[in-house]
């Protein structure tokens, strides 16, 4: 029985309690007029009043508290008036204690389907596999809860993260144990692996099909798409052709997109033209992608995660995988640029701040929860229009109060979770696409987050001057070299801002997180923003303006 309150007096070794530290749960839910619950929470909550906490404890009341959690149980444990009620879901969790049996506890109420809207079950459960030292299947608990949308979410992925980074500075400690143990190998020696070559991508599969299962939304057959129209058909031909998936028909109305190994259409779903997805047919089938979108949900705050897409369902057939993704209609930040040029101009500053303090944002919200893109491009970065004006509070605040992003980052088909790496891993791969290929992939050296940090240099560069960057390697003030862009700024822009922006980006001191110089970056950029009322005022203009030319064309 493990629902005492410990403290530093109690016997070294006891498993903890997931409930809280207080022994008194509060009851205090609206009860119908007749409640038969009711007096069982009054003697139940008497019995721990009588119990106390510590080491020492009133057996007798012990003894009476197991009876009348057992009985409720017996009487109302299934009982659909109660199914959601949160209260006989405390009692069920005070009772897995009494027990001592949680994993049967929680079977029974996967079973029953009851509470699985809850995030207290998923927290309890993990809580106690937590106390008795199996730490994948409470990362698992975490994770199935999350899918499930279990309220309060925020709450639920919070817990989670608190867990990983606990699991992580645990495998640091141990890998730093084996270290000193290990007279061969040098201490603090990176592990150096190239994250997108064949045999990489076999092992981190393999590593992660076993999870997918967990995940809503996703599906698997090993036999061949068995539809009237082959999926790997031309456009042409799948045009206006039904597509059954799951239960659903998407009718394809067009092409978004075509890769070497993929090909993105929009399509509506069950005639309903209102409702479009985006459809990622890929041959050969490719999981991957689904799983960097489901770490997103996990690891990501409900307010931040309109930023990077989302991916609703998997399909896997043993010829092709489809993934079902958010349609948006406003095009790419590619789309945008190339708007300005057909008309022989720039885009202006202030639009390009706004979308650097954008980007930055991503970047500093996907490092911070140890995941990279590895494929930060325009044409990857899709437009989004806030649901009204922006005003000087949105640059203000350092965190978003609304759902209201500007940019959405999508196609995570190269995305690396360094999740699955040994902790100091680096990378030495070579992205392979022009204009693209990080200072240190051009020097042949070892990289992590520069992969991305230096595509949204090259963003910025073409949204400033319509055109790729090349960089220089020029003498640094007080010795040694620093990275620049070759074309130089144009005198009436805010230059220091801008070069602060490449000099950072371009330098970085090491491969270790880079998430406190984004953010020093985006305050710096937000802070010009509210320097001057005209700057949000002229930014809501040609925000209204360029929504108007892309969307009529």
């Amino acid at each position: 029985m493990v629902i005492l309150d410990r403290t530093p007096a109690a016997a070294q070794g006891a498993a903890c309690s997931p409930l809280p530290k207080s022994p008194r749960f509060s009851w205090e839910v609206a009860s119908p007029p007749s409640d038969p619950i009711l007096p069982y929470l009054r003697s139940i909550s008497r019995a721990m009043d009588e119990l106390g906490t510590g080491p020492q404890y009133d057996t007798t009341a012990l003894d009476r508290l197991k009876h009348y959690l057992t009985e409720c149980i017996a009487k109302y444990g299934d009982d659909y008036q109660y199914s959601t009620d949160p209260r006989l879901l405390k009692i069920w969790i005070l009772y897995a204690d009494a027990i001592e049996d949680f994993p049967s506890v929680y079977n029974q109420l996967e079973e029953k389907g009851m509470f699985q809207e809850h995030a207290l079950l998923y927290d309890s459960y993990a809580q106690y596999l937590i106390a008795h030292g199996k730490l994948v299947e409470a990362d698992k608990v975490y994770g199935i809860g999350i899918s499930r949308k279990a309220e309060p979410l925020d709450n639920l992925k919070k817990m989670h993260l608190t867990f990983l980074k606990h699991l992580e500075n645990i495998l640091e400690e141990a890998d730093a144990e084996e270290q000193c143990k290990s007279s061969n190998i040098q201490k603090n020696e990176p592990s150096v692996i190239d994250p997108w070559s064949p045999s990489t991508r076999n092992t981190l599969l393999e590593k992660i099909n076993g999870g997918l299962r967990k995940f809503s939304g996703y599906y698997k057959s090993n036999k061949v798409y068995c539809g009237k129209v082959p999926l790997t058909s031309s456009l042409n031909v799948l045009r206006n052709k039904g597509i059954k998936l799951g239960g659903r028909k998407y009718q394809i109305k067009g092409s978004t997109g075509t890769g070497a190994f993929a090909k993105v259409y929009k399509a509506t779903v069950d005639s309903n033209a209102e409702e479009m997805v985006a459809l990622k047919i890929q041959n050969p089938s490719f999981t991957l992608e689904f799983y960097m979108y489901c770490q997103l949900d996990l690891r990501i705050s409900d307010v931040e995660r309109p930023s990077f897409g989302y991916a609703h369902e998997m399909h896997i057939f043993s010829d092709v995988s489809v993934l079902v993704c958010d349609y948006l209609p406003y095009g790419t930040l590619l789309d945008v640029i190339n708007s300005h040029l057909v008309v022989g101009r720039y885009m202006d500053e202030v639009l390009c701040m706004y979308y650097t303090i954008e980007m930055l944002n991503m970047l500093e919200t996907l490092h911070s929860v140890g995941i990279i893109h590895g494929d930060f491009k325009p044409d990857n970065i899709l437009v989004c229009y806030p649901s009204g004006e922006i005003t000087e509070d949105n640059f203000r605040s350092e965190k978003r109060v609304e759902r209201n992003q500007g940019l959405c980052l999508v196609d995570w088909g190269r995305g690396i979770d360094l999740a699955l790496f040994p902790s100091c891993t680096e990378f030495h791969g070579d992205c392979g696409t022009s204009g693209f290929r990080c200072i240190e992939m051009q020097e042949h050296r070892n990289w992590t987050y520069q992969v991305d940090t230096y595509g949204l240099c090259v963003v910025v560069h073409m949204m400033l001057h319509g055109s790729g960057m090349n960089v220089k390697k020029v003498p640094r003030i007080g010795g040694g070299y620093e990275w620049q862009p070759k074309q130089p700024f144009k005198r009436y822009w805010n230059v220091d801002l801008w070069q602060k922006l490449f000099s950072t980006l371009l330098n970085p001191p090491s491969n270790d997180s880079d998430v406190a110089a984004l953010q020093s970056l985006r305050a710096s950029f937000r802070q010009y923003m509210c320097s001057n009322r005209q700057l949000v005022g002229k930014l809501n203009q040609l925000l209204a303006k360029q929504k108007a030319s892309l969307c009529s064309s």
